[in-house]
């Protein structure tokens, strides 16, 4: 028998980081809004029971957040960021390993503890997390990630499960995934929850008892082996070391329209110079650059225009200067005016390992440029992000996002660092 996954989830997650440190955020509706103050992604249970959901546009919402006196609050990703360690260093006790899975969730290898009650277990991890965050959560424990997600989901929705779902018992495991939508398994998308539908597949329970051939033949190996994890066999353990990156991205919508050429490179230059910091974090360089904008596409009112362009690095490289060059080779052939751009971004591609990369015939010395990089970043840690620039990203920077309702850097700034004057 494989040991136990457990699955450890943050409710409301970004409305529980503000409350944590607000408390006039308790008990009344709050919704947390997306980059540039679009629209909603995340909702406490006070704004989903007045009926807003998830990606609802901020100025559709404006009559109900005056009726209904709403708090609105802009994305403070710093904040969640570091709130997410908290949470991670919270539940290390209770488990052998574990894989952070999104900025809320995090899988928990429960080996070795088999021989305790894992639901009180469980409860305590939850416990302990409340105590140093105040984040409440739920959690699910299985023998594969894909029952701890369904396990976990039950803890959220079942009152009787108190936030804590043990599927590893048979009839539990068969009247929740009975209950459970096929559309809703993870790893099921719609294209293939409208398959299974039609062949009268309609819960997590009937999925389970397809035949793995018929699996297969409808969703390729990635079904045959959801419907293995389903039936409790384990198509992999949790993943202490991540898998390599193959591409990276750095993308932003523009708190105001872009419409000039040094504008638009003054933020490809700050994109390219985060995307090479954050190619040195992990010990990579990238073989291709990608520069893209495109106009507000809901706005067919207005003239729409969206370019890329790709260029190669010859040699590959991480060092932010050769990327702010190679986007703005990329941004030239790809420019057009008389657009109005709202969105742009840097994507990289073809990574490798920096020791792992192919050298050239005529390469030059690269130490010179790496301890200036290596002095960009220290910098930029120490003293806080954008403290150093290059001249071409400007300091102005009318392009940044809107975010007029963002609490301040709780944890992470020393100027907004909550005081108690006793």
């Amino acid at each position: 028998m494989s040991a136990p996954i457990a699955l450890i989830d943050c409710n409301n997650y970004y409305v529980s980081c503000e409350r944590a440190f607000d408390s006039s955020l308790v008990g009344v509706p709050v919704i947390v809004l997306s980059n540039n103050d679009g629209c909603a992604i995340a909702r406490s249970a006070e704004a989903k029971a007045l009926g807003i959901k998830m990606g609802d546009p901020i100025h559709h919402l404006r009559d109900v957040v005056r009726r209904h006196g709403i708090r609105v609050l802009s994305s403070n990703y710093t904040l969640y960021g570091d709130m997410q360690r908290r949470v991670i260093a919270a539940c290390e006790p209770f488990a052998r390993d574990f894989e952070i899975y999104s900025i809320d969730e995090t899988f928990l290898d429960l080996a070795g503890f088999e021989g305790r009650d894992l639901v009180d277990h469980a409860r305590a991890m939850r416990e302990q997390v409340r105590l140093w965050t105040t984040i409440p959560t739920c959690v699910g424990i299985a023998e594969t990630k894909t029952l701890a997600k369904l396990a976990n989901a039950a803890a959220k929705k079942d009152a009787r499960f108190e936030g804590v779902a043990d599927l590893r018992d048979d009839a539990v495991r068969r009247e929740v995934m009975d209950a459970f939508a096929v559309g809703d398994v993870w790893g099921v998308g719609g294209a293939t929850a409208r398959k299974l539908t039609d062949l009268g597949v309609h819960t997590a329970g009937a999925l389970r008892d397809m035949p793995m051939k018929q699996a297969r033949a409808v969703g390729t190996v990635v079904l045959e082996r959801l419907v293995a994890e389903l039936r409790g066999v384990p198509s992999d353990a949790v993943e202490s070391v991540a898998p390599r990156r193959k591409g990276m991205a750095v993308t932003r919508s523009f708190g105001t329209p872009v419409c000039d050429f040094d504008r638009m490179m003054g933020a490809l230059s700050q994109y390219a110079l985060r995307a090479g910091e954050k190619l040195r974090m992990h010990g990579l360089v990238a073989g291709r650059l990608t520069a893209f904008f495109h106009t507000n596409r809901n706005r067919p009112d207005r003239p729409q225009y969206g370019g890329s362009r790709t260029v190669t690095l010859h040699p590959m490289s991480s060092d932010s200067f050769e990327l702010i060059a190679a986007a703005r080779r990329a941004a030239e052939r790809a420019w057009r005016d008389g657009y109005a751009y709202t969105k742009a971004g840097i994507l990289l591609d073809d990574l490798v390992p920096e020791a792992e990369r192919p050298r050239t015939l005529f390469e030059a010395d690269t130490a010179k440029r790496d301890r200036l990089m290596g002095a960009l970043d220290a910098i930029n840690a120490k003293f806080g992000t954008w403290t150093a620039v290059t001249a071409t990203q400007g300091f102005k920077r009318e392009w940044k996002l809107r975010s007029e309702m963002r609490s301040p850097a709780w944890t992470t700034k020393i100027a907004d660092v909550p005081m108690v004057r006793a």
